[in-house]
C-alpha cells in the first residue's frame, strides 16, 4: 500500500454530460428563484392588505369622531356668530384636515409600492451570468 499523499483526481467528464447536467441545475435555480419572487410578493401584498385595511377601519371610526367634534365646533362658534358661519368656518376647518390627510395617505402608499420582489429579479439576473460563464468555459 503506497500513499503519495495526493488527493484522488476527479475523472474527466465530457462536455455533454456536463451541459446537461449545467441545464438541469439552471433548470432548478430558475424554479427556486421564482419561487422566492413568489414569496417575496406574497409577503409584500399581505403588508399592504392589513395596512390598507387598518387604515379603512380607522378612517371610519376617524369619521364618526369629526362629525361629533363638527358638532360641538358650530355649537361653540354659534355663541359668537350666525349658526350659517359657524358650519362654514367647521367645514372648511375640517376639509384642509382631509387635504392633508390625503396627501400623506397618498405618499405613503406610494412607498409602499411597487409591489414587485427586488431581491429575487438581482439573484437570477447573477445566477443567470454565472451560468453563461460556467456554459462558456466548459466549452473551452
Amino acid at each position: 500500500m503506497t500513499d503519495s499523499g495526493s488527493a484522488p483526481q476527479p475523472r474527466e467528464r465530457p462536455v455533454g454530460e456536463l451541459l446537461t447536467e449545467l441545464s438541469r441545475e439552471t433548470s432548478l435555480l430558475v424554479r427556486q428563484e421564482l419561487a422566492l419572487a413568489r414569496a417575496e410578493l406574497q409577503q409584500k401584498s399581505r403588508a399592504a392588505g392589513v395596512g390598507a385595511g387598518l387604515l379603512g377601519g380607522a378612517g371610519a371610526t376617524a369619521l364618526v369622531a369629526l362629525v361629533a367634534l363638527m358638532v360641538t365646533v358650530v355649537a361653540a362658534l354659534d355663541t359668537a356668530m350666525p349658526t350659517w358661519l359657524a358650519g362654514l368656518i367647521t367645514t372648511g376647518l375640517f376639509a384642509a384636515i382631509a387635504a392633508v390627510e390625503a396627501a400623506v395617505g397618498r405618499a405613503r402608499l406610494r412607498a409602499a409600492t411597487p409591489l414587485v420582489p427586488q431581491q429575487a429579479p438581482e439573484s437570477m439576473k447573477e445566477d443567470m451570468e454565472w451560468a453563461t460563464k460556467q456554459a462558456r468555459s466548459a466549452r473551452t
